[in-house]
This record gives C-alpha cells, structure tokens and sequence, in this order.
C-alpha cells in the first residue's frame, strides 16, 4: 500500500477534530522552533550565551514554582483579550479593540476603589470586588456597543473604528489618573483599590491572583456559547458566509453585535482583573504601563490557538510563560532588557505566523465565495 494511501487511511479512523488538532499542534512546534532558533542566532551574534538564557527562560516560568504562578498571573489578561479577537474573527470581523476595552475595565475597577476609599466605606469588600467588576465590564461593553453600532448601522470597518476608540479609551483614562482618581500620595499612579475588596492571592507572596479561574471560566463559557448554541451557531455561521447565512433566516447584523459584546465583556474582565488582582499596585499607573499593549497581546495568542476559546488557553499559558521568563533571561543570563524584547517579539512572530496565514486563506476564500454569490 503507498505511503499517501497508508496516511488516508490512518487519517479517516481518527476523528476530524483530533487530526485538525495535531495539525495545528505541529504548525506551532515548528512555528516554535523557528523562533528560538532565529532567537538564538541574533543572541550569538550579539554575544550572549542562547542555551543560557533559554534555559532561564523556559526553567524558571515553567518547571519553578514561583516562576510558574508568574506565568499565570501574566496569562490571566491576554487570554481574555485573545477571546475578544477570536470571537470577532468567528463572526468575519477583525475586531482589535479589546485595548481600549481593556482600559475602560480598567478605569470602571479604579472608580470603584475611590468610592471605596472616599465615599462608600461599605465597598471596602467582597461586594465592592463585584461591584468593580460589573463597572468595569459596563463601561467596556460600551466601548465594544459603539464600535459595533457603527459596524452595522453605518459600515464603519471595524479596524478604523477601534483603533480610534483605543486612543480615545487611552486618554480619557489618562484624563481621569491624572485628575480624578490620583493618588494624593503617589501622583504615579491612580488610587489602589483597598485591601478587602481585593481579588485574593492564590499562592501567598505571588502576583497569582484569581483573575486566572476567571479567565479559564470566561473562555469554557465562550467555547460553550459557540459550539453548543444556536447563538453560537449563528454566529459562526454568519463569519463563514454572511450571505449565505441570510438566506437561512440568520440575522447577520444581530451576530456581529453579539460578537462585540462577547468581547467586550472579556476585555472587561481583563482590565478589571488587572486592577483588582494585581500586586503590587493594584492601580493603573503612568501612561496606563501596567495594562499596555495585553489587548494586542491577545491578538497573538488568539492567532497562535487557531481562534479557539480551548486552543487560547494554552496559547495565553505559552505567551505569559514568554512574558514571564523574559525576567529571568535577565537576572540569571545577563541579557539586557532591549535584547530579551527582541527575543520574546521574534518568537512571538513566528508563533503567530501560521495562524495569520491560515485567517488570510480564509478571508480570501470568504471574499471568493461572496463575489460568486452575488453574481448567481
């Protein structure tokens, strides 16, 4: 029997999802590889020991226990700003708000922590924990509502629109640190939000807070919502073929606003997370430098998980592991700061380049498929 006849066959008695899944496995492996070694090639150039620093890297944010809660304290975020861009990507939209919205969550949390400290003493725990939190999310869901009215009331891209409501979120935050909620005692930050309303530390003298069970939990609810829902069906029906998908009944538009919202509420949760779980600030500090750039950062790993809520999880683990490791190439290998960046971003790229060809075929494919339609 040939080879490619052995591969048929062995590939028809596993299921379709499983062999799908190696598949995308094995693209992020090599993906993966090719980092370290592009990684490990500027480092011996640039005079620095690559085994050394790798070593520190990947030992100490995975296999050291320290090191390891700071992975997942670096996790938390960009897997719920990874859902964000998936669950656009899901209903055809290249939504990149999630920075913005993540900023807003951000600001909802901090609000809170005034309250608490100046006006409503009461909010000094569990309660006002979950009052941030719903503030946070409001605001974001906000912030995603006016990105997805525009969407479908006016055919506003959605890159144009966000990308604006980023800057927008950026200052308005920037505005209310600097003026409203400061710090009488530390104008480098905002007001820290009071000890008992504080999201609980999951190992003591860690950066792991709970914010973790919250984003795994988000993104099993998401997984749930897509794959075992009509909502979701539709949803997902809608990225495939939106005409298609109005010629089944599917309303479209009502599809894309869900996708908005569904993300706004987990960038919410992220920037709301950031500020009430994160030692040892638990504020938002100058020029917004502790909640920067983890909106793009989910654009990577939602790339890098095939835009699976399930394939995010590991991906967000493998992106904080990066994240957190970076220290430690520092402390333990003598790379300098700048070297580590350029490091950590080569690998990033690499991770994401499988994921971002794949969502090009299928854009193109989209865009193929939509243009025979509307010539039938």
């Amino acid at each position: 029997m040939a080879q490619a006849e052995r591969l048929e066959v062995s590939r028809t008695r596993l299921p379709e999802w499983l062999v799908e899944g190696l598949l995308r496995l094995g693209e992020s492996v090599i993906a993966l590889l090719v980092g370290l070694l592009v990684g490990a090639i500027i480092m011996y150039l640039s005079g620095y020991d690559a085994v050394e620093a790798y070593k520190s890297l990947f030992g100490m944010s995975l296999f050291d226990s320290y090191g390891l809660t700071g992975t997942l304290s670096f996790t938390a975020p960009i897997m719920l700003t990874g859902i964000t861009f998936a669950v656009g990507v899901r209903a055809g939209l290249f939504n990149i708000g999630a920075e913005g919205q993540l900023y807003m969550g951000a600001l909802g949390a901090v609000l809170v922590a005034w309250l608490a400290t100046y006006k409503i003493r009461l909010l000094d725990s569990v309660l006002g924990t979950l009052f941030a939190y719903t503030i946070g999310v409001v605001l974001a869901l906000v912030w995603a509502y006016i990105a997805g009215i525009l969407k479908v009331k006016r055919g506003v891209h959605e890159v144009v629109s966000t990308i604006m409501l980023n800057w927008i979120a950026f200052w308005i935050v920037e505005y209310f640190r600097v003026y409203v909620v400061y710090n009488p005692e530390d104008p480098s930050k905002t007001i820290s939000v009071p000890t008992h309303a504080r999201l609980p530390l999951l190992v003591p003298d860690t950066e792991l807070s709970a914010t973790i069970i919250v984003s795994i939990l988000f993104s099993l609810f998401v997984y749930y919502l897509l794959w075992y829902t009509v909502t979701g069906y539709e949803l997902r029906a809608a990225g495939l073929n939106p005409l298609a998908a109005r010629y089944a009944g599917i309303k479209t538009e009502k599809a894309i606003m869900i996708s908005f919202l569904v993300g706004g509420i987990a960038s919410g949760l992220a920037g709301a997370g950031e500020v009430l779980g994160r030692p040892p600030h638990y504020a938002i500090t100058t020029g917004l430098s502790n909640l920067y750039g983890l909106g793009f950062d989910g654009i990577t790993v939602a790339l890098i998980g095939a835009n699976h809520p399930i394939g995010i999880i590991f991906a967000a683990i493998l992106v904080g592991a990066l994240k957190s490791g970076a220290r430690y190439m520092q402390i333990y290998a003598g790379v300098p700061l700048e070297m580590v960046r350029v490091v950590e971003g080569v690998i990033i790229v690499a991770l994401a380049v499988p994921g971002t060809l794949r969502m090009l075929r299928e854009y193109l494919r989209r865009r193929r498929e939509l243009a025979e339609l509307q010539k039938g």
